[in-house]
């Protein structure tokens, strides 16, 4: 019988290794899995490259996880957002990597990593110094002509980790409105899928119709009754660990 449902959050997150590439959902404080991250940094993984939209707020989260020394570079859209200030302050001091990807590409690159195509070209950051590294390329084709095309690569990850609404044992998942944001995509771009759930339904629960992410996309659930909200957090203080 399957059944994706593990004990715990640290259970979840056992075997990310040293130097893994980890996609974590959430756009700011919607859809971020702060439990798991927060696992994460209890398990002790370093050097891990992170994937996300931006690099988090406050000292939880995500932040935490780049203030506890276990990130070596983040590739991101957005490095500084309000309550910002861990990961300004270590690449300002050359302690921490940054690849910046405008956000419409960083989703493409990661759907396309999930989709087995292995790059695309783009008009976005043409003329800029995002583009000064990558191959160039112009089009015959009428809807194209005339305009340059940057060529931009695939992006993969050994985990992922994001945050759903229900879950079934199955692996079959539905987001609460913009907190689905990266989560499909990134499920589908990563070897294991690690999800924390606050909704546990049992199998057929979820309309067919309603479904979001499959199960085959999906490694393993934990469920997450009453999740942490990010902004509650940094409003109190608090900091992790």
């Amino acid at each position: 019988m399957i059944n994706k449902y593990i004990p715990s959050v640290k259970d979840a997150v056992v075997d990310i290794f040293d130097g893994a590439t980890v996609m974590i959902g959430g756009f700011g404080e919607a859809g971020s899995p702060i439990e798991l991250i927060h696992a994460l940094i209890d398990q002790g993984a370093k050097n891990l490259t992170v994937i996300n939209n931006n690099t988090g707020s406050g000292h939880v989260g995500l932040a935490a996880l780049i203030e506890n020394g276990q990130v070596g570079k983040m590739i991101c859209s957005f490095p500084r957002t309000a309550n910002s200030t861990v990961f300004p302050d270590l690449y300002t001091a050359g302690k921490i990597e940054l690849e910046l990807v405008p956000q419409g590409t960083l989703a493409e690159r990661i759907r396309a990593g999930g989709a087995g195509i292995p790059g695309f070209y783009t008009a976005t950051s043409v003329g800029t110094v995002l583009a000064d590294t990558k191959e160039h390329r112009t089009f015959d084709e009428a809807a194209f002509s005339g305009k340059q095309y940057v060529l931009e690569k695939a992006i993969t990850a050994d985990f992922s980790l994001i945050k759903a609404h229900q879950a079934d044992r199955y692996g079959n998942l539905t987001f609460n409105k913009t907190a689905r944001n990266f989560a499909p995509i990134m499920a589908m771009a990563a070897t294991t899928t690690i999800v924390q759930t606050s909704n546990q339904v049992e199998v057929g629960e979820i309309d067919a119709e309603h479904v979001i992410t499959p199960g085959i996309f999906v490694n393993r659930i934990v469920t997450v009754s009453n999740p942490m909200q990010e902004s509650k957090l940094i409003a109190k203080g608090v900091s992790y660990p």
